[in-house]
């Protein structure tokens, strides 16, 4: 293009005969070869799609910088750890709420001299057919975890040393690993400790050996530190709560907000996509800082914006929050699907149905729960079990959602002629005890 520009300046002051012939030639090529250059950078623009770096379907390890916030919950950690008394710990929290991926984030959130040792228990141990497979598993899965912290080097484990008292072999291993640790303190992290409960149930490991296992290492090894991590209380598991009498509980629940507020614009560096305040906020209002639901939304509105004209394309509006929610509701059909189907029974659905039917920020006030309550069989429970899974709180001395975008969901449920609104005889007189915050 410069070089035409030059060429037709050259024609424009040559006094030439044939140079004045040559001038509309060139002047045609300048226009071609500048409507190229125009769809080269338009195509360019087009695909310079904003890259997403939320990640929905799998646990965030110490690799991924999308990780944030957690810092009080690890310095909790931290400081029952230090505890003279060893107290077991329990990390307890929803499903989604970020247990796993704070477990695979603590070896750089904690002191180097406390060595994260992380066990998925829905794994191999678990999957085990008998406790001699168990152990062996549980060894090999921390020997690998030691290994990937600064190249710690555990004693081996064989199958053939268990083939014969597997649990005094492996007390005896334990012995070995004490003396090559040195001053380190290991932090054995049970991940999913529910998938072990039902090995248990199933009569393939022995409860009592196993348990017990687990209390004398918690009660006489002092390099070792035992958390679990899952998302029921020892409560609901009768059998575990006897063996952790003086378990400590660390909830982990839904980010702080500028925590949220840092997943939401700014969640890596160098991120091309801006929010308008009322957008970020919007969000906020949404998720209520779950970070599930936050990387859930954010993808979709990062996705929505890459359909988008390139001009409008790197700044995310109240709008495009909105237009983003059904398909997050969509693609988040198995988060939504396992708490109304694996997580309750069908009269908390219904109750759940019926709030939510009642619009955003609704509140159903404690004297219409209390008529349901009577008229609905065993629903004694469901108040109960909706606040320990943290689906509604009370407020205004009644109850609502705590997250919008889950009784968005709910709400979607009470429309579907197979769920329904709440069936009580009195539901006219309930639609008056609910009023909107």
């Amino acid at each position: 293009e410069d070089r035409l520009d030059g060429l037709l300046m050259e024609i424009s002051r040559s006094s030439e005969h044939d140079a004045q012939r040559f001038r509309p030639i060139a002047a045609q090529w300048r226009l071609i070869i500048q409507n190229y250059i125009r769809d080269l950078t338009e195509t360019a623009e087009a695909r310079q799609e904003i890259d997403s770096p939320y990640i929905t379907g799998i646990p965030l390890t110490d690799q991924q910088a999308i990780f944030v916030g957690r810092t009080d919950i690890s310095a909790k950690i931290e400081q029952l750890i230090a505890d003279r008394r060893r107290p077991p710990l329990l990390l307890y929290g929803q499903r989604r709420m970020g247990k796993t991926s704070l477990l695979l984030n603590l070896r750089r959130l904690l002191p180097t001299t406390i060595v994260p040792l992380y066990i998925d228990l829905q794994g191999a141990p678990s999957q085990a057919s008998n406790d001699s497979g168990f152990l062996y598993n549980l060894a090999r899965n921390m020997i690998k975890a030691a290994k990937s912290h600064d190249g710690l080097l555990l004693p081996p484990l064989s199958r053939d040393d268990l083939a014969q008292d597997p649990f005094p072999q492996f007390d005896e291993w334990l012995d070995s690993v004490e003396r090559v640790i040195g001053n380190n303190t290991l932090l054995l992290l049970l991940d999913e400790f529910e998938a072990l409960d039902h090995a248990l149930n199933s009569g393939r490991f022995d409860p009592t050996l196993v348990l017990g296992m687990l209390r004398h290492l918690i009660q006489h090894r002092q390099r070792f530190k035992v958390l679990l991590a899952g998302s029921h209380t020892l409560d609901e598991l009768h059998r575990w709560s006897s063996y952790f009498i003086n378990v400590q509980v660390v909830k982990i629940d839904y980010l702080h907000e500028f925590e949220a507020r840092q997943l939401i614009e700014h969640p890596v560096a160098d991120f091309s996509l801006r929010y308008k305040p009322a957008a970020s906020q919007r969000v906020w209002d949404l998720t209520r800082g779950h970070p599930f639901l936050i990387q859930l939304l954010c993808e979709e509105i990062v996705a929505l914006k890459n359909q988008q004209d390139p001009s409008q394309r790197r700044l995310a509006n109240l709008v495009d929050v909105e237009a983003a929610i059904p398909q997050a509701l969509d693609h988040g059909r198995l988060f939504f699907d396992d708490i109304q189907h694996n997580q309750l029974v069908q009269r908390d659905v219904d109750f759940l149905c019926y709030l939510a039917a009642q619009g955003g920020g609704a509140v159903i006030s404690q004297e219409a729960v209390d008529t349901w309550m009577r008229q609905s069989k065993d629903a004694s429970k469901t108040l109960a079990t909706l606040l320990q899974r943290d689906l509604i709180e009370p407020s205004n001395g009644g109850y609502r959602f705590q997250v919008e975008l889950i009784r968005r969901w709910f709400a979607q449920q009470s429309q579907q002629p197979q769920v329904g609104p709440l069936k009580t005889p009195n539901s006219t007189q309930l639609q008056q005890d609910v009023t909107l915050v």
